[in-house]
């Protein structure tokens, strides 16, 4: 390369290094004046276990919090592990809302750097409905051989039957499939906020009051809706649905129980085909984020259509909606065309 043309180019490196450097030190400047301005204005830093947790503490927390999830898009909320960043993360945040018994590894991390930072909301939503309670019957028998065989052989999956990974023991856990129960862990968690930001108290409870009021609108539009369905049964993928059956009135049958990694053995599986066949049932329900194949296996094998039923336990680009108001009403609209509710 002749010497100026190698000249120009040791210009050209200098300048672009001279100029990383300045982007580099304005990058930071930005982020720590965000901080900063965040911490004058009485911002919080609010982590949440999984994704309605999270739509209720940034509802309510407006401008004056900064909410984020533990539980990244697309990762099945009972799996979580969390990172040690992630850890870091919970000893650093204002406030950390979470459910107890429905993501163990969020549970340990609290009790070990947020003991006094952390609003756990299983008490405030009041869990009343245990494992299988509005589920229909038809299948226990074969349920009840199954457990025997696995406990007999020492399976791992006899004790997540049990409830161990999914509830406070065997509990559903799935509370926020009733608008009336996330309603009031909507209430609770403006209480909180206001504990941590008293000059932000009124926007708080402004906030939470119009949520309350959008969720209360949502469980009329479910109770009207879901009032007339000529199925009361539902199959499901797993059986997380025990607050949505409880509320308006119709039976569950889990295709899995609480803990949607557990697959039915080869006799479960010819009893719910045998069951959608003599029940009259119109659809098999499936979810976004677990696979829908044994779903849709026993939906072939006993004739019948597919559809999502979403736990909301998370908020994907394959969610029927935006955020949990747009889902559960997406969730009506599939149960009003599958059980069907003319």
């Amino acid at each position: 390369m002749p010497r100026s043309h190698r000249a120009r180019a040791a210009v050209v490196s200098v300048a672009l290094a001279a100029g990383a450097l300045v982007l580099a030190g304005c990058g930071s400047e930005q982020a720590d004046g965000a901080g900063t301005a965040q911490d004058a204005e009485g911002g919080l830093t609010v982590l949440a276990g999984f994704y309605p947790l999270e739509f209720v503490a940034a509802r309510v927390g407006g401008d004056r919090a900064s909410v984020s999830s533990l539980t990244p898009p697309g990762v099945e909320a009972h799996d979580l592990e969390l990172a040690p960043r992630d850890v870091a993360g919970i000893g650093d945040a204002d406030l950390v809302v979470y459910l107890e018994g429905f993501q163990p590894a969020v549970d340990e991390a609290v009790s070990q750097e947020a003991p006094d930072s952390s609003f756990e909301v299983g008490a405030v939503a009041d869990l009343d409905v245990e494992a299988g309670e509005h589920s229909h019957e038809g299948t226990d028998e074969a349920h009840a051989e199954d457990e025997h065989a696995d406990q007999a052989n020492g399976d791992e999956h006899a004790d997540q039957a049990n409830g161990d990974d999914d509830a406070h023991e065997g509990t559903d856990s799935h509370f926020w499939l009733d608008p009336t129960k996330l309603a009031a862990v909507t209430e609770s968690t403006a209480d909180r906020l206001a504990e941590l930001d008293p000059e932000g108290e009124e926007e708080f409870r402004d906030h939470a009051a119009d949520l309350v009021a959008e969720l209360v609108a949502l469980d009329e539009e479910m109770t009207m809706g879901l009032s007339t369905c000529e199925t009361r049964t539902m199959v499901v993928s797993h059986e997380a649905y025990g607050y949505l059956a409880a509320r308006y009135d119709i039976e569950q049958v889990g295709i899995s129980g609480l803990t949607p990694d557990d697959e039915p053995s080869a006799a479960q599986m010819a009893e719910l085909v045998a069951f959608v066949r003599d029940n009259d049932i119109r659809t098999v329900y499936y979810e976004t984020l677990v696979s829908p194949e044994v779903a849709e296996t026993i939906a072939a094998e006993a004739g019948v259509e597919t559809a999502v039923l979403d736990p909301i336990e998370g908020l994907t680009d394959d969610s029927q909606g935006t955020d949990y108001l747009e889902m559960m009403r997406a969730n009506l609209a599939n149960l009003q065309a599958g059980q069907p509710c003319p």
